[in-house]
């Protein structure tokens, strides 16, 4: 038993030293550990009166330490101890993390850690950032060696499932002794904020397509115009559905290639979306949730409107009001409407369309196109929207953006294999005729109506926009 007690002291001795020195064993320590075990567990099976042993008497009664454990303890810890004080220090490197304060929801976002090694000898590190998980970076880790006096540049991607804001506090660097026995984790605290917003790269696409005329390829039509705007705006390039009229055949002339002249439309007008983020916009849709797509096809379409000189205005509510935009024109009005959804989430409750109508009368009373971006689940809900909506006719221009369901479309058109199937394509058949008939009833009310799938909702909700400016319903 003395030879298992000298065992557990030789252990609780490295345990109080690895605390000490905030650094805990690596697996080469655990095998050099495994020696004197061994040898002690050889010593018991033999018998410890066989084995010569030091006699220490200590407070009237004789230990009795056999004598091959103790150079093989020694050994061992000495070899520990001196291992231990070759662990680097948290001045022996440095640590910085380079990274934009703005990011897009579902796309990639780059983040670069700079890691600098001060010591004269090659060192293996495993360098980690500190990422929440909902940024999904890739790679998570680095396992790299740094040369003596030199820097490594390390870059990850961000790829953001949630909105909101992340704190990135602190880079963490893990580093082992000369011999590899011990390892210690260096934290260098470096806060960056990272602010998650809807897709914003798709504003800069749809910019750089209007500039080009190539807008078609990311499904935005050319309107043909009821009427006409007198006001010019620009010349371009004629399009095969241009009307002939419109050529300028001096500039024509002039440049050697058809060019036609583009009039402004209808300037200073109001859009206003309603956006529920009650418990129906909680699913998910091709790995993003229903009021994610709502809010990106909303930027996208103030970002359009903020162009043809509109105002536009954004109302968020589920069983409250949960932040309102006034309606105003002007390139700060983006980073507003930015700032009022980023952070907003859907809530597991009931939405309340009284509420957010009855604010709208009273805070919108000039002629806007009113979009409302929702989900039907049941007949409580489509009435409440066909009523509402319906109300808004005459003094606004109401639009309805209803979300269609995958699982139902599936259902439908699937081949059934089992009888439970049929029961199935069934019920998905008879709820997909009650949300025609919903549509229905909303445009013989006077109600414009889109029943789109939420990751195919941008363009054509732009489209009926563009659509509403060229027939001048507003």
């Amino acid at each position: 038993m003395i030879t298992l007690s000298l065992l557990v002291l030789f252990l609780l001795v490295l345990a109080g030293l690895a605390r000490y020195f905030k650094a805990y064993p690596h697996r080469p320590l655990i095998y050099l550990i495994a020696l004197p075990a061994i040898l002690s567990v050889l010593l018991v099976m033999l018998g410890e009166h066989r084995v010569p042993a030091l006699v220490l008497p200590v407070l009237g009664h004789d230990f009795h330490i056999p004598w091959p454990l103790i150079p093989v303890d020694i050994l061992v810890v000495g070899i520990a101890v001196i291992d231990l004080l070759t662990l680097p220090r948290v001045a022996d490197f440095a640590a910085e993390r380079h990274v934009g304060h703005i990011a897009s929801i579902a796309k990639n976002h780059r983040a670069t850690l700079t890691v600098s090694n001060l010591l004269n000898r090659e060192m293996l590190a495993w360098i980690r950032d500190d990422v929440d998980q909902d940024l999904n970076p890739q790679p998570k880790d680095f396992i790299v060696a740094l040369k003596p006096r030199s820097r490594s540049v390390l870059q990850y991607i961000m790829r953001p499932q949630t909105r909101g804001a992340y704190m990135l506090e602190r880079i963490y660097v893990r580093v082992r002794s000369r011999w590899g026995l011990w390892q210690r984790i260096l934290q260098y605290d470096q806060s960056s904020r990272v602010h998650v917003y809807p897709d914003l790269k798709q504003l800069s696409e749809y910019a750089v397509l209007a500039r080009t005329n190539r807008l078609s390829q990311i499904g935005v039509r050319r309107t043909r115009r009821v009427g006409q705007d007198h006001e010019f705006e620009r010349l371009r390039d004629y399009l095969r559905d241009d009307n002939f009229k419109h050529i300028d055949w001096r500039a024509t002339a002039r440049r050697n290639k058809m060019t036609v002249k583009d009039f402004q439309s209808s300037q200073s007008q109001r859009v206003l979306f309603l956006v529920d983020c009650g418990r129906m916009m909680a699913n998910e849709a091709n790995g993003l949730s229903l009021l994610d797509h709502a809010f990106n096809s909303m930027l996208m379409l103030s970002y359009v409107a903020l162009r043809q000189g509109d105002s536009v205005g954004l109302l968020c509510f589920s069983d409250e009001i949960s932040s309102y935009v006034p309606p105003r024109g002007g390139g700060s009005q983006m980073n507003r409407l930015l700032h009022a959804c980023y952070d907003r989430f859907p809530r597991l409750v009931e939405s309340r369309y009284d509420q957010a109508f009855l604010y709208l009368a009273a805070h919108c009373r000039k002629r806007a196109l009113v979009i409302l971006i929702s989900n039907l689940i049941d007949e409580v809900n489509a009435n409440q929207i066909e009523q509402y909506l319906g109300s808004l006719v005459g003094r606004h221009l109401p639009l309805g953006v209803l979300l269609k369901d995958h699982h139902l479309f599936d259902a439908v058109e699937g081949d059934p294999v089992a009888e439970q199937d049929v029961y199935r394509a069934g019920a998905a058949a008879s709820i997909l005729n009650w949300r025609l008939q919903v549509l229905r009833d909303l445009q013989s009310k006077g109600v414009l109506a889109l029943d789109v799938f939420p990751e195919e909702m941008t363009a054509p909700l732009v489209n009926r926009y563009l659509q509403v400016k060229a027939r001048h319903l507003l």
